[in-house]
């Protein structure tokens, strides 16, 4: 007979409870890897489903999103990956993405598609072409170059435009070319591709043309001035050609979307007001309309989305005159009325975009967040009879 004294005993007594946890019922196995807290407390359900999330992967922020749907059905969400959330727009930035096969649910681990050692890799603008290549433009600077320097032509460089591909659904990436010279005026200073989708052309006379929207800056009696334009390839992107500017400068960043009867419509950010301006295109994106505001887009001042979705065109932005307010409005009349509205968030959100899915719903990856609408990307599928 084994005799234990009164110390054993209260050592088992209190191990009992573990021990039978760890046995499980039925003969279950241990969990590899327990909570810390063995009574932890979850508090809300977070209302953000985040794609990127500020401080993962070696990156303390994630911004300026895109998204598009391959012709396999697979979901792309595009990122810049920002080594350092101080540095803001330049600095050390990567070009990074993540795969979805099931609609978002769940989504790949992130992808490197450009590391360009400290400098900076961002601004991307993905098009999906009908035989099913993934294209993709850029923009590149200097990693010690700041706004200020780039848009006054006395930094280390200057920015420039970059193209890569893809044949595989976003897996792989082609090694990134500069297409500068092609696209960038002399006389220009900052450069930005996008950032958002860009669309292939499905009517009339330039049916198949890859259209990427883009802005720039160049300086005018001693003021820095922002224009809106677009690039295009008629040849499935071997080659890049750069249409004409808007008339008027005080617009910038810009998406564009075809029309039912093929015409282009620019909806770009202003800087001279709290209201989105618009363009219309006849000639597949040579040449622009004068901007006209939009008076029933309150904007903050900041970059949107559009996405024609048969005969609806979708408008996602910040609403508002500060960077909150995440809405998608509807036209039903080629974007000159928005009469239906759906806000998906009405905390701190700032960029957008926007990709069709089936069953008639639209999937959304902005920028939003409890403190700051850097905190994370997320992602939302919203039905569009919602947006009413």
């Amino acid at each position: 007979m084994i005799f234990y004294s009164k110390k054993c005993w209260l050592l088992l007594f209190l191990l009992m409870p573990m021990l039978l946890s760890a046995c499980g019922d039925g003969g279950g196995v241990i969990n590899p890897d327990p909570d810390p807290d063995p009574n932890p407390d979850p508090g809300p359900v977070s209302e953000f489903n985040y794609v990127f999330k500020q401080a993962t992967a070696g990156y303390e922020v994630y911004r300026i999103p895109a998204i598009v749907k391959t012709k396999g059905g697979t979901l792309l969400a595009f990122a810049e990956a920002r080594k350092l959330r101080s540095n803001g727009d330049t600095g050390d930035i990567d070009m990074v993405v993540k795969r979805s096969s099931d609609n978002g649910k769940t989504w790949s681990s992130q992808i490197m598609i450009w590391d360009d050692g400290a400098n900076t890799c961002g601004n991307p603008v993905p098009i999906v072409d009908d035989k099913g290549r993934v294209h993709l433009l850029m923009s590149w600077n200097h990693g010690d170059d700041k706004w200020s320097t780039l848009v006054n032509a006395t930094g280390k460089d200057t920015r420039r435009a970059y193209y890569t591909w893809s044949d595989d659904e976003g897996a792989s990436w082609s090694k990134p070319v500069e297409i500068t010279s092609a696209v960038k005026d002399a006389s220009w200073d900052w450069y930005g591709t996008g950032p958002v989708h860009g669309i292939q052309l499905k009517k009339g006379t330039h049916a198949g043309r890859l259209v990427a929207p883009c802005y720039f800056t160049r300086r005018e009696n001693g003021k820095v001035v922002d224009y809106s334009h677009v690039i295009y390839s008629d040849d499935y992107g071997i080659t890049w050609k750069a249409g004409s500017p808007t008339p008027a400068g005080s617009v910038g960043e810009c998406t564009v979307a075809e029309l039912g009867d093929g015409t282009l419509l620019l909806n770009m950010r202003t800087g001279d007001g709290f209201y989105r301006k618009q363009s219309l295109s006849t000639d597949g994106g040579l040449t622009w309309s004068a901007p006209a505001v939009a008076a029933a887009q309150l904007d903050a001042k900041c970059q949107g989305s559009i996405l024609p979705i048969g005969s609806t065109l979708l408008l996602s932005n910040a609403a508002a005159a500060t960077r909150t307010n995440m809405t998608i409005r509807r036209s039903a009349d080629n974007g000159t009325t928005w009469n239906g509205s759906h806000v998906v968030y009405t905390g701190n959100s700032g960029y957008s975009d926007m990709v069709e899915l089936e069953g008639g719903k639209v999937a959304i990856l902005y920028e939003g967040g409890k403190s700051r609408y850097t905190e994370g990307l997320d992602f939302k599928i919203i039905p569009i009879s919602d947006i009413k």
